[in-house]
């Protein structure tokens, strides 16, 4: 019983230890060599966002931003696929922008730091998309478990809430870091399950996809390199450019005895 004790102990302890070099270390080191640069996308967002909310709030803007960002089950797909990338960054009218801020700055600067603007990017979008055409399919089902009624095509889809869950889950299943998708993503997926709205149903979406992305990343990391990660990926214990030869002796991609 004392054996299973340390073992439980030493696992909860690198497990912690871990997520620590993967989530804060590793991110505040890529963080100091690239200066406010690193965390660019991150602080677009943020701006994007407060502006454009300053600008919904006056008679002109709003008119401007239906048009050019309204997202609703019941449009064309075309229309509603060419206002989604917008959509991202017009906060939705009956939620409280400026207590989401912290959680938008902190998903894009995390991932933007951990994996690069391609990859942040990448994946914000497709979760974003995802939730916005799983919303259709759950609409076209009907109400039920699986599925949601015919009104909930009216509702505005907008908001960045399923890019910044999505992006947390994703963080935190490359990253492996189990306390993170504890504090970032399960409040979000059991209010979600609690009240299966359209937004609830949409950030489950997310979600999955995330998640799903991530697993698909891990298994094609060294087919898919790329730079900003190298850091991380040696923290994290996922570094593709190393590999073990016969005798035991670890080879690198450039080593030209490979």
């Amino acid at each position: 019983m004392n054996n299973f004790w340390i073992r439980s102990g030493r696992a909860l302890v690198a497990c912690l230890l871990r997520e620590w070099r993967g989530v804060i270390a590793g991110p505040f080191r890529a963080l100091g060599e690239r200066g406010p640069l690193g965390i660019s996308l991150a602080l677009f967002a943020t701006v994007a966002v407060i502006g454009l909310h300053a600008y919904q709030q006056t008679p002109t803007g709003e008119s401007v931003l239906r048009v050019v960002s309204e997202v609703r089950a019941d449009q064309p797909l075309a229309l509603s696929l060419l206002r989604t990338p917008v959509s991202v960054f017009v906060p939705a009218q009956d939620l409280a922008v400026w207590g989401g801020l912290p959680r938008l700055f902190l998903a894009f600067a995390l991932a933007e730091l951990a994996f690069g603007r391609i990859r942040t990017l990448a994946v914000a979008y497709a979760a974003t998309l995802a939730g916005t055409l799983g919303a259709r399919v759950m609409i076209a089902i009907g109400p039920g478990p699986l599925g949601l009624p015919a009104d909930a095509a009216h509702a505005v889809d907008t908001g960045a809430s399923a890019a910044i869950v999505g992006l947390f889950a994703f963080s935190a299943v490359t990253l492996r870091a189990p306390l993170l998708f504890l504090a970032a993503v399960v409040p979000t997926v059991l209010g979600s399950i609690a009240e299966p709205n359209l937004a609830g149903r949409e950030h489950l979406v997310a979600v999955a996809v995330a998640m799903l992305l991530a697993v698909l990343l891990k298994v094609s990391r060294c087919q898919w390199p790329l730079t900003e990660s190298a850091g991380v990926d040696q923290e994290v214990g996922h570094d593709c450019s190393r590999r073990t030869e016969p005798g035991g002796r670890v080879g690198h991609r450039g080593d030209p005895r490979r």
